[in-house]
């Protein structure tokens, strides 16, 4: 009898993957914020099984010259570069209905109105589809891009959980040793976006413009997958960073991250001058085709990150959320 109940096991475990490679639900898991579901990352397969072939200790150790991912990464390279030519408005639809993605929420919603994959690629929310979370109250951070999450209350503890590549950290992820220790051991979010995104992101908090720099660099894959391998993916893709000095946080680092098939990466000419006010919710910049991730990094001791995003972090599991949506809270600086 316990035979048969393994076997029964098994054949459901079985099962429920071929409905989850059916769906397109082989990606990293996740739970969404909105309603608390457990489920997986839509991708395609074929991206899955070359994931799984570039990053992995085995193809670490063999390709030491990162030849093989170089390969990948131009060939990358090039497919974005196509997304701007007017035949490639005819993958709209067919990407809207893999990924499922819901129009309704952008504007222009008709596909038609969309001349290349590009255009549509950077398309824009329908207003009031992403309000902004205490939108008058600059004591909460709100979150950057629709994406998924993970969040730890220093740097260490995401290099111990979700980054795994060995020479990442905050100096060498904005190659400033000035800059780089005011956050070295304070909180983190990591948001990673999907090529099914939404690709603007957005201010977490209000204030002004300090610092900003445009750093060039390769276009690796950011799936969870390299981010979690030896390889420092993050540390050496293109990324554009500002500094925004708050009353209520200190200040906070926003770095853009370019992923595979990406464009660019930039941050809005408005942000660049030094001084310009920002309030959360600001259209900070835009990524162009392709997956990206986005690091928010504080002062130490300056926020308090939401619960429902702490607990998931704590287990590499991460959050389905949206623009606008509350991150997390300031704590007062502490008295000298």
């Amino acid at each position: 009898m316990n035979i048969i109940n393994l076997l029964h096991a098994v054949t459901d475990y079985l099962f429920s993957w071929i409905k989850l490679i059916q769906n397109r639900e082989i990606g990293w898991l996740t739970i969404s914020r909105k309603t608390g579901k457990y489920t997986r990352e839509q991708q395609p397969l074929w991206k899955k099984c070359k994931l799984l072939l570039l990053f992995n200790p085995l193809t670490t150790w063999l390709d030491t010259t990162h030849a093989m991912r170089l390969y990948m990464h131009n060939k990358a390279v090039k497919e974005g570069k196509k997304e701007a030519a007017p035949a490639s408005s005819n993958r709209i639809q067919s990407f809207v209905d893999f990924f499922h993605i819901n129009m309704d929420d952008f504007e222009p919603s008709e596909i038609t109105a969309y001349a290349t994959f590009e255009d549509f690629f950077t398309r824009h929310h329908k207003p009031g589809t992403r309000p902004i979370y205490e939108k008058d109250d600059p004591t909460s951070a709100v979150i950057v891009a629709d994406s998924r999450v993970v969040v730890y209350s220093e740097v260490a503890e995401s290099k111990k959980i979700w980054i795994k590549g060995e020479d990442f950290s905050i100096t060498n992820l904005v190659m400033d040793k000035k800059l780089g220790p005011q956050f070295g051991d304070g909180p983190v979010a990591s948001f990673r976006l999907s090529p099914q995104d939404y690709h603007r992101y957005h201010s977490p908090v209000t204030g002004r413009i300090k610092l900003f720099r445009s750093m060039p660099g390769d276009y690796y894959e950011v799936d969870p997958l390299a981010i979690r391998s030896g390889v420092d993916i993050l540390t050496r893709n293109a990324r554009d960073y500002v500094v925004i000095d708050t009353e209520e946080f200190g200040e906070v680092l926003f770095v853009a991250i370019g992923a595979s098939q990406v464009g660019t990466v930039q941050i809005n000419e408005r942000w660049q001058k030094l001084g310009a006010e920002i309030s959360k919710g600001d259209e900070l910049g835009i990524f162009q085709f392709g997956g990206s991730s986005i690091i928010v990094a504080f002062q130490k001791d300056r926020i308090q990150f939401d619960q429902d995003l702490i607990e998931p972090s704590k287990h590499a599991i991460t959050v389905d959320v949206e623009v606008g949506m509350s991150l997390g809270r300031a704590v007062p600086k502490k008295a000298q």
